[in-house]
Order: C-alpha cells, then sequence, then structure tokens
C-alpha cells in the first residue's frame, strides 16, 4: 500500500475513477485542482484552485499529482506543467490489473480496473488504459494515449502519441497507428493508420 499526499488534478467524469482507484491504493488526495469549484463532490475533496493560476497552493506543498484529465492532449499538457515545477506525476495502477513482470509502464499513467498488458509491451507516460482493455505482447504505446474500455490490441501494435482508441475497438496484431488519431468505438482496424487521421467501422475507414 501507498502512504503519500497527492493532488488531483481535475474533478469530473475520469477524474472520479483515477479518485477512487488512488484511495483504494492508499494514497490521501488533500485536494483537486480545476478551472472551478466542482458541483459534485463525491470524495469530500478540497478545492485548491487551478493550476495553471499563478497563486496555486500546491505548487508549496510537499505532494505528488496524480492526472484526473481524459483528454490526451491536455493531459500531456498538465504534466509537462507539473514536471517544469519540479513536481512528480504518480502512476496509478488498479490491483485487478495484470501486468507482465516484462513489461515497461511510463510513469504518470493510469491503469484501470481488469486491465492486461503482455510480456514486452511498452507503455508510455501519461497514458490511460481503461478498463478491461487489453494490451498484447510486443506493443509500443507511444505518451499520452489513450486506450478504452475494453479494446484490444493484438500483438506488436504501435500507437502513436496522443491517439484515442474508443471503447471494445480491436486493432489487428502489427498494425502501425499514427499520432493524434481518433478510433471510433467498436472499430476493427485492419490496415496503418497514418497520423491525425479518424477510423470508424469493421473494417476500419477514414472519414
Amino acid at each position: 500500500m501507498l502512504d503519500r499526499k497527492v493532488i488531483l488534478i481535475g474533478y469530473s467524469g475520469h477524474a472520479f475513477v483515477v479518485a477512487e482507484t488512488a484511495l483504494e491504493n492508499g494514497l490521501e488526495i488533500i485536494g483537486y485542482s480545476d478551472k472551478k469549484e466542482s458541483n459534485s463532490d463525491p470524495y469530500n475533496l478540497s478545492y485548491l484552485g487551478f493550476e495553471n493560476n499563478d497563486d496555486f497552493i500546491g505548487w508549496q506543498k510537499e505532494v505528488t499529482f496524480v492526472l484526473g484529465i481524459g483528454n490526451n492532449k491536455l493531459r500531456q499538457n498538465i504534466a509537462n506543467l507539473i514536471e517544469s515545477k519540479g513536481k512528480t506525476v504518480d502512476t496509478i495502477i488498479h490491483k485487478t490489473a495484470h501486468i507482465s513482470k516484462n513489461a515497461v509502464i511510463g510513469s504518470g499513467s493510469f491503469i484501470n480496473k481488469n486491465v492486461v498488458v503482455n510480456a514486452l509491451a511498452v507503455v508510455g507516460e501519461n497514458v490511460i488504459l481503461n478498463s478491461g482493455c487489453i494490451v498484447e505482447h510486443e506493443c509500443v504505446l507511444a505518451d499520452a494515449v489513450h486506450i478504452g474500455p475494453g479494446a484490444v490490441l493484438a500483438g506488436n501494435v504501435t500507437v502513436g502519441y496522443r491517439t484515442f482508441v474508443g471503447a471494445n475497438a480491436v486493432i489487428k496484431q502489427g498494425i502501425v497507428v499514427g499520432k493524434d488519431v481518433v478510433i471510433g468505438a467498436g472499430t476493427v482496424v485492419i490496415t496503418n493508420i497514418p497520423d491525425g487521421k479518424k477510423v470508424v467501422g469493421n473494417p476500419g475507414r477514414i472519414i
């Protein structure tokens, strides 16, 4: 069990899931940062202000940070800001996740319930592996990728920076997906995808 104080970045949607796992892991969340105070406070957390403001009190505290931001580009930008302040972004891994001892998990990543990461997979920094997704052997995920619930990446798949893979999507073995790609829910990807494209359907087609 972990035993340290953290600040949660963001406090809605995805952040609620991250908060729950952080608390289950024994972290003490002393408060959260967001543009404004949330109308919903399921974990009874204190509002500490907005991390982009000069007077944000979080920078003066002896804490690490956890990322509750689902948007890939924004999550990466906030991670860069935190690191520029000399602070650390925690990696949060749910206790039900199954991760090969021969896989690499980058700092600041969130790995949710029942995720499988198999042998020799490499997961970058500030990545989200959402509920029940499977990252098979030798896959390589760049920084700030988000793999949605139930998605399956067969062996040797490469996923570029900030790419989003929707819920229950399937990517065929050996496929290379570029950066800033959006793959829709349930899509079956059987060909390589260039940077910046949106892909939907079975088989997947660029739109």
